[in-house]
């Protein structure tokens, strides 16, 4: 009952604050990529970097736990929702273009920002116009492919901390690594809202090129018609993970409504009726089998939300 009164109170706090919006009870399985998840008990979509500002203390005084959520592709959220509080930052998606610069908010698909580059004559976002996720996940995990990785065109980002404070930091200081940086290292309550990209001026044409040949290849390689949350393993040191899985026998292996797809056996996809139960078990399944035939561990790649 205790609870019930203090998420009250919560609300009634945050809904004085301009440019957020205040919900509660709401489903996440939309938020994310999978399309598995049960609900939330506040869902907060600030609209302004401002209102990010302002929500935090607020926020932090409550002592409920939150988490901060992008466009959810690289998540798996469990059947029975998250207690807690989800700060949204899917409307957080302005931008400014200077020259060779382009400072995004952290809501920005990293599709939209490829798509701009593209317009602007810029090179170097090619890797990224193919990876389901925001900018913001983009910069938590340093996402990358053929190639390419957020580390590679960052210039500096910008965090609000939970005293609602705005830090700057450059590039050196982010510890971007292999599918880490600073919010995972050292501070994961921070929330990233502004990233600084520097590209390079280039053909319009070839950059469109390029970006044509990776989407056609991720597309015929890739289960990009069904719902996943990407590569689902990390590659382990002297491994590729979906020859590891096939070596297995595991592509194709289904428990409920979830599959090792049988178009790249390093994804799992939602067959349509998937639920994070089937997912999970189908995970630790393939885990098993693989150390089994090969002695190598699997790690996961996704981060998990709520009650498991």
């Amino acid at each position: 009952m205790e609870k019930h009164s203090d998420i009250n109170s919560l609300t009634n706090k945050l809904e004085k604050i301009n440019s957020l919006k205040v919900e509660k009870n709401k489903n996440l399985a939309e938020f994310a990529s999978f399309k598995v998840g049960g609900p939330t008990d506040i869902f907060l979509t600030p609209q302004n970097i401002e209102a990010v500002k302002k929500l935090m203390p607020s926020v932090i005084e409550s002592k409920l736990p939150y988490f901060i959520l992008g466009k959810g592709s690289n998540l798996i959220i469990s059947d029975k929702g998250y207690r807690g509080i989800i700060i949204y930052t899917g409307e957080l998606n302005s931008y400014q273009i200077e020259s060779n610069l382009i400072k995004a908010q952290t809501g920005l698909e990293l599709e939209e920002i490829a798509d701009l580059a593209l317009e602007n004559s810029l090179s170097g976002f090619e890797f990224a116009a193919g990876i389901p996720g925001s900018l913001g996940g983009a910069l938590f995990m340093n996402a990358g492919a053929y190639g390419g990785e957020i580390k590679d065109v960052i210039l500096k980002a910008e965090f609000v901390d939970q005293n609602g404070q705005l830090i700057e930091l450059d590039k050196s200081d982010l510890k971007l690594a292999y599918r880490t940086s600073i919010l995972q290292e050292d501070n994961p309550d921070w929330i990233a809202v502004n990233v600084s990209l520097e590209l390079k001026k280039s053909a319009p044409a070839k950059i469109k090129a390029k970006m044509e040949d990776l989407h056609q290849r991720r597309w015929s390689k890739q289960p990009m018609e069904l719902p996943s949350a990407g590569s689902i393993f990390k590659r382990p040191p002297g491994h590729y993970t979906g020859p590891l899985i096939e070596k297995a026998k595991m592509k194709g292996y289904q428990i409920g409504g979830a599959q090792v797809s049988t178009k790249h056996a390093g994804f799992i996809v939602n067959k349509g009726n998937a639920s994070s139960e089937d997912i999970i078990n189908l995970i630790e399944k393939v885990k098993e089998e693989v150390y089994k035939i090969s002695g190598v561990h699997l790690e996961v790649e996704p981060r998990f939300l709520g009650e498991f």
